[in-house]
């Protein structure tokens, strides 16, 4: 049998209890033999400066560590220029040569698939497995590369949580509570670190 390997990449800045559930339910739909956490290096797609890369690889692991088959992955931490997703799971197949890769993205991700950089290796090499989180407005009719690969893509079963790392920052900006949001060691290590108090 095929050893079966998820990739899950976003910037986490900060990880969150939405991030924690989609794993959870990556590992027990795929049947996972593991499942790569990837936090994002350089993050050319998105409009801001992300925090620190140590500070938000030491929050991955405090976030997501104790949980079966995860692998933090700080490749595209180490990796020079641009994080790009193709890069990441080509290096992945020559690691784990004969394995089934799976491609763990929010909708929003998934609509915006044929803006990533070499998309259509991506779909080929990848099984795209689509979380619909809290916007049900975000369907697989919005899904362009799905519908000219659908059967490249899968939809995991995971529970609307209107959650997501912007809310989190802007809460911790204002001086409200994030303990609800994120996991207890995360929420004391932006504390300490006096992480997003200016936004």
């Amino acid at each position: 049998m095929a050893r079966r390997i998820g990739v899950f990449g976003g910037a986490f800045d900060p990880p969150h209890l939405a991030h924690r559930a989609l794993l959870e339910t990556a590992l027990r739909e795929l049947k996972l033999d593991a499942l790569h956490v990837v936090p994002t290096g350089d993050a050319w797609h998105k409009p801001r400066r992300l925090t620190d890369a140590a500070h938000r690889l030491a929050m991955v692991r405090l976030a997501f560590q104790d949980l079966p088959r995860i692998c933090v992955d700080r490749r595209e931490i180490d990796r020079a220029g641009p994080s790009y997703t193709i890069d990441t799971l080509r290096e992945i197949a020559v690691e784990e040569p004969g394995a089934e890769l799976f491609l763990i993205v929010g909708a929003d991700q998934a609509a915006a698939l044929t803006t990533w950089h070499d998309w259509h290796a991506i779909v080929q090499l990848a099984i795209i497995c689509v979380a619909t989180r809290a916007h049900p407005s975000n369907t697989n009719d919005s899904i362009e590369a799905e519908k000219l690969f659908p059967e490249r893509f899968l939809h995991l079963g995971l529970p609307a949580m209107h959650l997501s790392a912007t809310q989190i920052r802007s809460h911790i900006a204002g001086g409200q509570p994030v303990q609800t949001l994120v996991s207890e060691p995360v929420a004391r290590y932006i504390a300490d670190h006096h992480l997003y108090q200016s936004h």
